[in-house]
């Protein structure tokens, strides 16, 4: 598998080695020896998730203010533009963002560790998104901040037309405003 840093050193671009011919594919999703070697600690995974979604909706950006996760994510069916924020006031990248498409034609992963936000727009008819989770989901420990906040400025690709988004994630706070790590 290729393991490419993003513009958010600790936000990390998996590509894993497919290997398909006329009857399909087959690649390693997830290998726990890889995956220690490229992070540089162990990793251990407690909850795996599937969402779909169709086109048009984005959730997020979610975290963990305690019980914080490490998020493994891919698509399996479709394609979403997938985004990490780092919310760690004392990083010298607090406030900056990263967006990768995600989809079952590119078979990539992104690693988003513990204090970072995430989330995605469905880019195509549905998808199906699986993330993997270092920590079990604490509804009291669930925070989020607003997609569309001014100061992230994150270009999602939207084509002008308004994203589909829960309540929750409407009515959630701007980054000055949200509770984030220190």
């Amino acid at each position: 598998m290729k393991i490419t840093p993003t513009d958010l050193p600790e936000v990390l671009l998996i590509e894993p080695k497919v290997h398909g011919d006329d009857r399909g594919f087959f690649f390693e999703s997830f290998n726990e020896r890889a995956y220690r070697d490229a992070l540089g600690r162990d990793v251990s995974f407690v909850q795996d998730n599937h969402s779909r979604s169709t086109r048009g909706v984005l959730r997020g950006l979610h975290y963990q203010i305690h019980n914080t996760q490490g998020k493994l994510v891919r698509v399996v069916k479709g394609a979403v533009f997938d985004v990490a924020v780092d919310l760690r006031r004392s990083s010298p990248n607090f406030g900056r963002w990263v967006g990768i498409e995600l989809s079952e034609a590119n078979h990539r992963q992104l690693w988003v560790p513990e204090g970072f936000g995430h989330g995605f727009l469905v880019t195509s008819e549905s998808a199906d998104f699986l993330y993997k989770t270092t920590d079990y989901w604490t509804p009291a420990a669930e925070r989020c901040v607003v997609w569309n906040d001014p100061t992230l400025a994150i270009a999602w690709p939207l084509a002008g037309v308004a994203p589909i988004v829960s309540g929750k994630d409407a009515a959630a706070p701007v980054l000055g405003a949200a509770e984030i790590f220190g």
